[in-house]
């Protein structure tokens, strides 16, 4: 019988297009047997482990996006500068720190938030066993001191989500058993292999990362900064990607990460994707092993990750 695992990767507001995803497989009685994310990836997949259910989790990241801790962070921060929408993130940050930095002695801190404040966040996430969730689960976290990637397979829930979504700069890093962890996008974008740890024997990927933009040259060194983060997010995606079977990529390319006031119009992304591919995902959920075993070779051979255009 075959084994579907499904790969979320991170993205901040546009991974909540998950949610629309798992969506569709729930009203196309799809079954789901392990989630492997990483960041948002991470927190609506675990979350889907625990409910069982991508309405409730839909429900639940709505109200969550509501609760004024939350909210405090993606208004009162990132979207200072909402009539200039086009400002990078590290441009607003840097002005932000910039005004209040004597007050706040914001460089003196790992992270923007401190510990207290981010603890007090993710309470909202249950506090379970991962061995506990009716899908097998796992999150992706980085280790800072060791370099390594963490897949947390076991043990607390709200520990595993936390670290994989601790945003470095943003969110304190996470102390684990000798480790320092943040966000698991910052080795992992997709994490695609590791799913395949937990037994899954065929990978649905769903990619929200930002794609590789024709842009103007740069004119500061935070277009610098910003522009040699997207590249490399671009190359690891599509390294990372290779070993999907199918690789769904909602239309969200272009919203920050930081828009959750347009959660409902990514969720519906994730579901009008979901929807132009159900025969593709109902292809590859019945497909014979063999014949899957072939296909890969095939791609592999052909060097093809199903590459997203370099521009658009």
């Amino acid at each position: 019988m075959s084994k579907l695992g499904i790969a979320l990767g991170g993205g901040g507001a546009r991974g909540i297009a998950h949610i629309g995803v798992l969506k569709v497989l729930d009203d196309e009685k799809i079954k789901i047997d392990s989630i492997t994310g990483c960041s948002m990836g991470a927190i609506v997949g675990g979350l889907y482990a625990y409910f069982g259910s991508a309405v409730q989790v839909e429900d639940f990241i709505l109200q969550a996006i509501k609760d004024p801790k939350i909210e405090l962070i993606y208004t009162d921060v990132f979207n200072k500068d909402a009539a200039k929408p086009n400002k990078y993130y590290f441009e607003r940050l840097i002005n932000y720190l910039g005004e209040r930095l004597n007050k706040l002695k914001a460089l003196g801190r790992l992270s923007y938030f401190e510990e207290e404040i981010t603890n007090d966040i993710f309470k909202i996430i249950p506090d379970v066993q991962i061995e506990s969730l009716g899908i097998k689960f796992s999150a992706i976290a980085t280790d800072l001191i060791s370099g390594e990637e963490i897949n947390f397979t076991k043990g607390s829930l709200r520990t595993a989500l936390k670290a994989s979504s601790a945003i470095p700069g943003i969110f304190p890093p996470v102390e684990f058993e000798k480790m320092l962890l943040v966000d698991g996008s910052t080795s992992e974008s997709v994490p695609v292999a590791r799913v395949k740890e937990i037994g899954a024997d065929r990978i649905l990927a769903v990619d929200v990362s930002r794609r590789i933009n024709e842009i103007h040259p740069a004119k500061n060194i935070l277009d610098i900064l910003y522009r040699t983060g997207d590249i490399s997010s671009y190359h690891l995606s599509l390294l990372r990607l290779q070993e999907a079977d199918l690789i769904l990529r909602p239309e969200v390319k272009k919203l920050s990460w930081v828009d959750f006031d347009k959660a409902a119009e990514i969720i519906s992304a994730g579901e009008t994707v979901a929807r132009e591919n159900i025969d593709r995902i109902r292809k590859l959920v019945n497909r014979n092993s063999y014949l899957l075993q072939i296909d890969r070779i095939i791609k592999k051979l052909m060097g093809s990750a199903e590459t997203p255009p370099k521009t658009e």
